[in-house]
């Protein structure tokens, strides 16, 4: 990997030297256009076309109405077009050397191109820019990493309601294993992703709450450690969800959706404004949903409400606070697994171990976010942000206490409740600048987190006995001989919690600074940064703290307008907990990632393509002393020697391939091993939880003209190859099969209305994950065969 890295550099700085050392006068004097395109109203417009009349050199204003040129001294004409309209031209003179601005003015309104422009967007699954509370103030295309942003028109067109339903499909390499219904865990190259809401890590070991797609903007995929959001965690990568903001443009949708298993949805966004200045903005959604499930006993309810108020308090400042509201009531938390004492498969799909009268587990999760940004000028931009999240939880978790080689299992039931407290603040500054011939992107950044977890796992019943245990093979009504379960919560959580020491806390905060330097007209970039973090933590009675600074160096060049190229060094690390001889606290476990990739949008930026290979060293994992000389004492012990490596290739391609057809088709390889252990015959084995071959497509193609105009048809499949299960290896290990599903649909999209059909799993095939536990084994079972259909309309 150092000799690819070191390629790849010798490689960009050499086929600059090559190309601009025998390049001729003219080239050395080229200037630089940049622009930006507003509506009449003064509103960013994306998507538009700007071509430089009677030359061949085009391109299209990115989502912030911006664009750029490369020019020889001369006086051009900008025409400025889009779909239905008049174009727009405007005169400019380059000089040699020197950029010269240009605001673009549409002879249109807001209202009118925001016709066009939903109409547009609603075929569009490539997106240009990150979102700002990704900090990044640069295109995609020049970012030294790979980041891959999934739009919400992707996610209705696959008929996603929910994260866990199937988003992770739009990106390379992330996998989902089995989860307890109220949050989902992803892993990405080789080890845990951290989830953000808005650029704020919500991350804690159960939680929070499933994001519900009514609320979704996008989401945002960060491979490897991303310094510039955190340094605190695994390296392997975040996922951003960025919920929806106020446009200013008055606009609503509703829709309405069924599906198998007794499913029913309806939900509501508006968009507007209050005030004929456009100085007070909202956001309006709200969604209901009711479902059954295959399994038998099995539902799961969920209501969503969001309100966002923006008030613009002059051209350069404005505040926008936002409230979400996630209801949630379903099945007990363990009903969802199945168990076996031969292998994975064995029961029929509707299996359940659940009875009817067990409590339903009742999720209440809430959220503030407040923003303010100002800008004070042109080039400097001031973002300060917080956010506060409290999770309310109250269920319980159906587990065997025993399941004997014949099917015949001993249920128990133990109390699942949990508080999870987070707040969070952050101010980061971005900058533009110029020190000679060298353009400076800057980013100085702030971040304070404080999260609290309480849980009570305290309460465990038995609901079988000996002479009355429950049998897989013949479950009938599956009521339990002891009775159903009661549990005491006559006191309060927090004091269950703090009796029991089963509380968790952590409070960090770092400080981060960014300096992307600009070479040759901005076409090579280096990219020097450092985080300082200081993290503090309690884990169920164990205080400890870490702090550290972590480097992080990138290079991106820019080949030609549509492709570039980059390499990267980053790193992260995570506190740990434990004891080592001497009555020493560990260090914290490091990651190390070396990436390089290129990046090319293709036929006048309408699909992208991002190719990258990386490696991840994990160093100081802990592992049990062996030394066990002095009894029962030494058991406390650990030892700090565990190195593990990740490596992989990843290729994401999205965008429209030809005209009417949008494409998201992905493929990553990994291979993570341990490197390092005090067991020698540990080195070499796999790191679980990953599938080493992860392949996703998902294709619509619409047809643009004729009688059966906006008709479609779509289809995508998921495949896993070589999948490794959640657990070490153990005497009963059975290898998982390889995953394949396939899904499709048919729609209709209107200028108004859309009418979306999808079937997913259609070959009906019996789909699971799992890992061996104990003497059996356990997995959850994806459902057969069945269909959502939705209707929306806009207004």
């Amino acid at each position: 990997m150092k000799k690819l890295l070191l390629l790849l550099v010798m490689s960009c700085v050499g086929g600059y030297v090559m190309a601009h050392g025998h390049e001729d006068d003219d080239d050395a004097k080229r200037g630089t256009i940049e622009g930006i395109v507003l509506t009449s109203d003064g509103a960013k417009a994306a998507g538009v076309t700007i071509t430089i009349e009677n030359t061949n050199y085009n391109t299209v204003a990115d989502d912030g109405g911006e664009f750029n040129f490369k020019m020889l001294p001369g006086t051009y004409t900008l025409v400025a077009t889009y779909v239905g309209y008049a174009p727009t031209r405007q005169e400019v003179t380059v000089e040699e050397k020197k950029t010269v601005h240009v605001t673009l003015r549409l002879n249109l309104t807001k209202s009118e191109l925001k016709d066009v422009i939903v109409y547009s967007k609603r075929n569009s699954y490539k997106i240009n820019h990150s979102s700002s509370t990704l900090r990044l103030d640069e295109p995609l295309l020049e970012v030294p990493q790979n980041i891959q942003e999934v739009s919400a028109v992707a996610l209705a067109d696959q008929g996603i309601t929910s994260f866990g339903d199937g988003a992770i499909r739009n990106v390379s390499g992330a996998t989902k294993l089995e989860h307890w219904g109220d949050y989902t865990r992803i892993n990405m190259r080789g080890s845990r992703a951290s989830e953000f809401r808005n650029g704020m890590n919500v991350t804690s070991t159960w939680g929070p709450l499933t994001a519900d797609m009514a609320v979704v903007d996008r989401i945002e995929f960060v491979k490897g450690p991303a310094g510039f959001m955190m340094s605190n965690g695994e390296p392997s990568g975040i996922f951003n969800i960025v919920t929806k903001k106020p446009t200013g443009v008055t606009k609503g949708e509703a829709s309405v959706m069924v599906g198998s298993y007794d499913f029913y949805r309806g939900a509501i966004d508006l968009d507007g404004k209050f005030d004929k200045d456009n100085k007070v903005q909202y956001r309006f959604n709200i969604m209901g949903q009711s479902a059954g499930s295959f399994q038998k006993y099995g539902y799961s309810d969920r209501l969503t409400i969001a309100p966002v108020i923006k008030y613009q308090v002059d051209d350069k400042t404005d505040i926008t606070a936002e409230y979400l509201y996630q209801y949630a009531r379903m099945q007990d938390g363990g009903a969802a697994y199945v168990y076996s004492p031969t292998g994975y498969g064995d029961l029929p799909r509707d299996f359940t171990t659940a009875f009817e009268g067990i409590e339903p587990l009742v999720l209440k999760d809430q959220s503030l976010f407040l923003y303010l940004h100002h800008q004070f000028n042109p080039n400097w931009k001031l973002t300060v942000q917080g956010g506060y999240l409290n999770t309310n939880k109250q269920g319980s978790n159906l587990w065997p206490d025993s399941l004997g080689p014949g099917g015949k299992m001993r249920r128990a039931i133990s109390i699942g409740d949990a508080i999870n407290r987070s707040k969070f603040a952050q101010v980061f500054f971005n900058g533009k600048m110029q020190t000679g011939g060298i353009q400076h992107r800057i980013l100085v950044g702030l971040d304070l987190g404080d999260k609290d977890n309480y849980y009570d796992w305290g309460q465990n019943q038995i609901l079988d006995d000996d002479a009355h245990l429950f049998d897989i093979y013949n479950p009938g009504s599956g009521m339990p001989y002891n009775g159903l379960p009661v549990f005491d919560r006559s006191i309060d959580l927090l004091q269950r919690a703090a009796a029991a020491g089963t509380y968790t806390s952590q409070s960090y905060s770092g400080v981060y600074l960014q300096d992307e330097l600009g070479f040759f007209d901005n076409s090579l970039r280096l990219t020097v940064a450092g985080r300082y973090t200081y993290v503090k933590q309690n884990d169920y009675g164990t205080s400890y703290d870490a702090k550290k600074v972590t480097p992080r160096i990138g290079l991106s060049y820019t080949i030609d307008p549509n492709t570039s190229v980059y390499a990267l060094y980053d790193q992260s690390f995570m506190p740990q907990s434990g004891l080592l001889r001497g009555n020493k606290s560990p260090k914290p476990l490091t990651g190390n990632n070396m990436e390089i990739g290129v990046k090319r949008d293709w036929f006048a930026g309408r699909w992208n393509t991002t190719l990258s290979a990386y490696r991840i060293i994990k160093n100081g994992a802990l592992i049990a002393d062996p030394d066990t000389s002095g009894g029962n004492q030494d058991l406390k012990y650990s030892l700090q020697l565990g190195q593990t490596r990740t490596q992989g290739v990843e290729l994401d391609i999205r965008g429209e391939i030809v005209k009417g057809l949008n494409a998201i088709l992905n493929y990553a390889y990994t291979d993570s091993k341990v490197t390092k252990d005090l067991d020698p015959t540990k080195v070499g084995t796999k790191v679980t939880g990953f599938s080493k071959h992860v392949s996703n497509g998902w294709l619509t193609y619409t047809i643009g003209d004729g009688a059966l105009k906006g008709f479609g048809v779509s289809a995508g499949y998921t495949f896993l190859g070589d999948r490794s299960t959640w657990s070490w290896a153990t005497s009963n290990q059975k290898d998982l099969p390889d995953y394949f599903r396939m899904d499709g649909g048919i729609f209709w999209k209107g200028e108004k209305m859309t009418v979306n059909l999808n079937v997913n799993n259609l070959l009906d095939r019996y789909l699971y994950s799992g890992a061996p536990y104990g003497n059996f084994y356990y997995y959850q079972v994806e459902a057969p065969r069945n269909y959502k259909l939705s209707i929306s309309y806009r207004f």
